[in-house]
């Protein structure tokens, strides 16, 4: 059944997958399930959109099966791997619903929940966020690390994001829109949901342990998407190194102030090769260290002035049309 015809449904499931087949069944049977057995008009009228981010592995092939046995399955393949925040984009271009949920396919963020977000939106709310309890099932670096991420990105950008809040959350219609129209390229999804204001509420859950596939996100990653998050969200770090440069120039002039007035005392003293080795070094490094910020918003600038499509699609399952290409945003 092709449903690219169908009246639009009432809520939309993104689904970001990459070399995840061996998940994709277990997803969509327990998702369906709980969407239909929930006393509301969108048990009736749903889609579970996923996004193939470039997959190696039997992924569409597995999606196809899901088409076949339930007809609210539907997908768009990516041209290769473009990342997570671009397949989210992707799916918030095709989906139809007048609810969106984006979703992990790895059934961490337990869909039962979906009906208390469902209720929240009914009473208003633009947006619905998922927060977790805690993060027992999390490493004890992972744990510290995502609670100074979020303590530094709120103390740096005006886009403060609700603390262990992922990119599992309900949004309104009128929210897809906006993100929508949003031409960057270097995107940052949580703080793009931030920017975006409107009516907010939460709900908590408890995120369980994987049990189907393992994690496309090694720490590296999760590095790049931090730096990613901060410097597409504020020019804090920027404008710090005015303040440092300045405060260190106005230290200089204190001390060559206070060198000319032991001279002018006592006479000439012999310098120290350490404390000037010392003071070349830390200039040497304060400055590497202002470059390489500098650098990392000239980089982000260089990929924003290309302006090539955020992601390309190459094949859909359960759409009017397979698209060749698309630049988010335009």
């Amino acid at each position: 059944m092709d449903m690219s015809n169908t009246p639009s449904p009432i809520l939309s499931v993104i689904v970001p997958v990459k070399d995840e087949e061996v998940a994709v069944q277990a997803f969509v049977s327990r998702v369906s399930a709980v969407i239909e057995g929930l006393k509301d008009a969108a048990a009736t009228s749903y889609e579970i959109l996923f996004v193939d981010d470039g997959s190696t592995d039997g992924t569409m092939a597995a999606i196809a099966a899901a088409h076949r046995d339930n007809p609210h399955v539907r997908a768009i393949s990516l041209s290769r791997n473009f990342g997570k925040e671009a397949a989210l984009s992707a799916g918030l271009d095709h989906a139809r619903g007048a609810a969106v949920v984006p979703m992990d396919v790895d059934l961490q963020d337990p869909p039962e929940v979906l009906g208390e977000m469902i209720a929240k939106w009914r009473a208003g709310f633009d947006t619905v966020y998922g927060v977790r309890k805690d993060r027992a099932t999390d490493s004890l670096p992972k744990r510290l690390s995502a609670d100074l991420y979020y303590k530094a990105h709120n103390l740096l950008s005006s886009d403060k994001i609700p603390d262990h809040a992922g990119d599992f959350r309900l949004l309104d219609r009128r929210v897809v829109e906006v993100i929508r129209t949003l031409p960057e390229r270097n995107r940052f999804m949580k703080g793009l949901f931030a920017w975006g204001g409107f009516k907010s509420a939460s709900v908590e859950y408890v995120r369980a342990e994987r049990t189907l596939g393992e994690t496309k996100f090694r720490p590296w990653k999760l590095w790049t998407l931090a730096l990613d998050g901060i410097t597409s969200s504020s020019t804090v770090p920027l404008r710090i190194w005015t303040y440092v440069g300045g405060g260190i120039a106005a230290l200089s002039f204190l001390y060559a102030f206070i060198i000319i007035a032991k001279v002018l005392v006592f006479g000439i003293a012999v310098p120290g090769y350490a404390s000037l080795m010392v003071a070349i070094l830390f200039f040497g490094g304060l400055q590497l260290l202002s470059l390489g910020i500098l650098g990392e918003y000239v980089g982000r600038i260089m990929v924003e002035a290309k302006q090539r499509p955020l992601y390309i699609v190459r094949d859909t399952i359960g759409m009017a049309e397979p698209e060749t290409a698309r630049a988010s945003g335009k």
